[in-house]
């Protein structure tokens, strides 16, 4: 018999016969080929990113648009009420068969007439304002309720201090209770005219409560806490407490002279800012007048331009991001939360960041490997899974009650029983969130260390260096892009914790920074105000929902924006570190 000839694959010729060779018909797997996985992964990264993008694109679209003014409309409905309003909301409903009977006989089959073939109507929620007349923000109205709509032209919408936003028409303007306007453009004239001076005065004022009032009473409180040392330390009616007490009352006449003084100027820019009122009328005919000092803004919202728009826009923003909140949280600004939440991340970065790249080092540069090195990895990775609430509780309990009693019973003797150090604080807060980002810090500077190759550290041992000259000099320039990398993640994930600053020191309102120019500057046993926790706040504590819900996406939005900030500015330093490295090899 002859020997068989093998088979070669197309265009390869046999060396016996010179013709070519047949490919193989045997087909190889689909899965071989791995498309399957290409197509699973890649979609799963396609679902990801959208649906980051998407909820991105709705904070963003939510939270830009909601200091955007809009123009005002007059409804009248069929039952004879009067609304002045800013449309909200618009959704169509179903009506019941109640909504229907409340209107007139003459009116119904007209209403019944307007519904769709599906029998679904369209209703607005309208933001009615004038709290303090009608006990309400917001007011649902459907189409088929709706006899006469139309959009004056001296519409104003006016932001108060408090009572939130009243909306009318401007019917005239006195001073010193007598009238001098009675046409609303005479009267949004004058206003125009005095209200600059007037919220002048009323942050002098302010500026005067706060601090000038502010300053005696700290004198007057020091002196009474060097009275009560004194009692402890030696007794009462012990010479040391008869010199504290002589020195207390001193300063109590000193300061009530002064006091008085501040009052005075105090009760004259009150009376002042009395001489100035806004008379305004409903939209039910309901006069009633506004100090001048009382009102944040005001703008004739059916009369704005582009430009104006955009103005009362920045304005409204530059408000959110340096003025103090008013109306529960619900209006103003959030300066003091801002405040809070970047100086809160940058000492839980500045605590954790080191304790986190010695306890690393320590696990793959000293420590012998073992079961119980092994054991303490787990630990670590186990930590990182515990629930945040568990360290709030943990902070509560060790750092609030028992660290901060031991301080307060050995250094803040005079206060007791109000508690300085033993309560929730920016300390307390930050060292907790130090716990709670600790593993993620030292799980990524493990794994930077243990990418720098041993090689580079065999190198110096036989250059003659010690192992800490190694890992000074060595090891942790080349693992430090990745130390950063850990401390990226803990800040985005501190940044947005919630649930254990409420209990060790995150509050509703916290007007007074940590920070100020009183000696001494930095006060971290004080509370403060968060982003998240104002987010929560706004949520879910609002005695009015609605008019809460705007500043949730804004909130949101800002808390997003910072966290990104302060992971882009550490991105550029490993970035640099990075670039270091590369010109020093």
């Amino acid at each position: 018999m002859s020997p068989t000839v093998e088979q070669a694959p197309p265009g390869v010729r046999s060396a016996a016969s010179g013709r070519p060779r047949r490919a193989s018909r045997r087909k190889s797997s689909l899965l071989a080929h791995g498309e399957p996985m290409l197509w699973l992964t890649g979609g799963s990264l396609v679902v990801c990113i959208a649906m980051i993008a998407g909820l991105l694109a709705l904070v963003a679209s939510e939270g830009l648009g909601t200091f955007w003014p809009r123009g005002l409309v007059r409804i009248e409905t069929r039952d004879g009420r009067a609304l002045l309003a800013e449309v909200s909301a618009s959704e169509a409903y179903e009506p019941t068969e109640d909504e229907l009977a409340r209107l007139p006989e003459a009116e119904l089959q007209a209403a019944r007439d307007s519904l769709s073939a599906d029998g679904t109507a369209r209703r607005r929620m309208l933001r009615v304002g004038n709290y303090d007349l009608t006990g309400e923000h917001y007011r649902w109205v459907s189409d088929f309720e709706i006899a006469a709509e139309s959009r004056p032209e001296w519409a104003l919408v006016i932001e108060r201090q408090e009572w939130g936003r009243f909306q009318g028409f401007p019917q005239g303007f006195r001073i010193d209770g007598e009238a001098v306007a009675d046409t609303p453009e005479e009267a949004w004239k004058l206003f125009e005219k005095h209200h600059p001076a007037s919220r002048a005065r009323f942050a002098r004022r302010k500026d005067l409560e706060k601090h000038a009032i502010g300053r005696i009473n700290r004198r007057v409180e020091a002196a009474r806490l060097r009275m009560r040392e004194a009692e402890l330390d030696a007794g009462e009616e012990s010479a040391p407490w008869r010199a504290a007490k002589a020195e207390y009352e001193e300063v109590r006449r000193d300061t009530g002279a002064e006091y008085a003084r501040i009052q005075e100027q105090i009760k004259e820019i009150k009376d002042e800012n009395a001489r100035y009122e806004l008379v305004m009328q409903t939209a039910d005919e309901t006069t009633k007048g506004l100090l001048l000092s009382d009102i944040v803004r005001a703008y004739p919202a059916n009369r704005l331009g582009s430009a104006e728009r955009v103005g009362v826009y920045l304005s409204r923003w530059w408000e959110f991001l340096s003025a103090e909140p008013r109306e529960a949280n619900s209006e103003g600004g959030v300066l003091p939360a801002i405040f809070g939440t970047v100086a809160m991340t940058l000492i839980m970065s500045i605590i954790v960041v080191p304790f986190g790249v010695l306890a690393a080092l320590y696990l793959r540069e000293y420590a012998r490997q073992g079961a119980l090195v092994s054991a303490v990895r787990i630990a670590v990775n186990n930590l990182a899974g515990v629930p945040s609430i568990v360290f709030g509780v943990f902070g509560l309990g060790f750092f609030c009650y028992i660290v901060g009693g031991a301080i307060d019973a050995s250094w803040f003797r005079a206060k007791l029983p109000t508690p300085t150090y033993g309560t929730g604080g920016l300390l307390w807060s930050s060292l907790t969130l130090a716990l709670l980002t600790l593993p993620v810090v030292i799980v990524a500077t493990e794994e930077a260390l243990a990418a720098v190759p041993n090689s580079m550290r065999e190198g110096s041992y036989a250059c003659g260096a010690t192992r800490w000259q190694t890992i000074r000099r060595i090891v942790l320039p080349r693992a430090a892009p990745g130390i950063m990398t850990g401390m990226i993640l803990a800040i985005a994930r501190g940044a947005g914790e919630v649930a254990p600053l409420m209990l060790v020191g995150a509050v509703k309102l916290a007007p007074e920074l940590p920070i100020d120019g009183v000696a001494p500057f930095l006060h971290p046993e004080r509370s403060f105000m968060h982003l998240g926790f104002h987010i929560f706040d706004l949520g879910f504590q609002s005695a009015n929902s609605e008019a809460a819900k705007p500043m949730v996406y804004t909130t949101t939005l800002l808390l997003i924006a910072i966290v990104v900030l302060l992971n882009v500015l550490a991105i550029l330093v490993r970035a640099r570190l990075r670039r270091r490295f590369r010109a020093a090899q």
